[in-house]
């Protein structure tokens, strides 16, 4: 079992670096994570290692990143919100925003060199990525997002949680619990792309969280968790927590859509 990294275990990092980091986090956070770059990180909290292909996290207040505000995403966020929107119509937006992050998560995963011949006879050097990787969705609303990490990956394993907590956006004390777990063989050394469309107050994300570096001896950094709509209150509570987890999302928003499983699944 590994443990959960503390702020002592975090050397080599100033004082002051870590308090730039949690100022900047905490501003991400307040403006709810609108930017002009592509992801809302600290850029003290990005870096590549040695292959230049990956994100590591850096100091003890996690890494989030947020998709850049366009018209296309405001769109979907829209749509996806309006109540008159029909469930044919919700799937297709859905389906489409789910991508869209799911493409941004692929490019927080590590390469290696490869070198090809093309039909012409010449040689193109580029890249692969390495393997390694695994899906987990927290049902049943992750589920919503395995068509669409299939669609990128097509050999991808995806592990499945059950979870249970009722009402999640409701004021309540009630912890979740795991009811059912099934997750890919040696996943202790597998990135997980670990998926959860809608992070309200953080509990369930972070039971999931708690149970893959607790009980799996998953590292965090090795951990990449990916919303379609999130709140500053949930991603505080998962990053404080799980400080070294990769947040991924396409909005930091306090409205956000609790009824996507019902609708995209019919049963609303």
């Amino acid at each position: 079992m590994s443990e959960i990294v503390s702020t002592t275990q975090l050397g080599g990092i100033g004082k002051a670096k870590k308090l730039q980091q949690r100022q900047q986090h905490e501003q991400i956070l307040s403006n709810g994570g609108s930017g002009d770059s592509a992801t809302d990180v600290p850029d003290t909290a990005l870096s590549i290692n040695g292959s230049g292909s990956t994100l590591e996290p850096v100091g003890s207040v996690g890494n989030i990143r947020v998709l850049r505000a366009t018209s296309q995403l405001k769109e979907l966020h829209t749509l996806l919100r309006d109540k008159d929107t029909s469930r044919s119509d919700f799937v297709f937006y859905a389906d489409r925003l789910i991508r869209l992050v799911v493409e941004e998560a692929l490019n927080c995963l590590p390469y290696e060199p490869l070198s090809v011949v093309t039909p012409g006879g010449h040689k193109y050097d580029g890249l692969r990525y390495t393997r390694g990787n695994c899906g987990v969705s927290v049902m049943r609303s992750g589920e919503a997002m395995e068509k669409g990490l299939r669609d990128c990956c097509r050999a991808i394993r995806i592990g499945k949680m059950l979870i249970q907590l009722d009402n999640e956006h409701a004021d309540s004390s009630a912890q979740p619990e795991p009811v059912y777990v099934k997750l890919p063989p040696g996943i202790q050394q597998r990135r997980v792309l670990l998926m959860y469309p809608v992070l309200g107050d953080g509990r369930v994300a972070a039971k999931a969280l708690q149970l893959l570096v607790q009980d799996y001896a998953i590292p965090e950094s090795s951990i990449f968790l990916l919303n379609l709509f999130s709140t500053k209150r949930g991603v505080d509570a998962v990053l404080s927590a799980f400080p070294n987890v990769t947040v991924l999302t396409s909005e930091l928003h306090d409205l956000v859509p609790y009824h996507f499983c019902a609708k995209y699944f019919g049963t609303d």
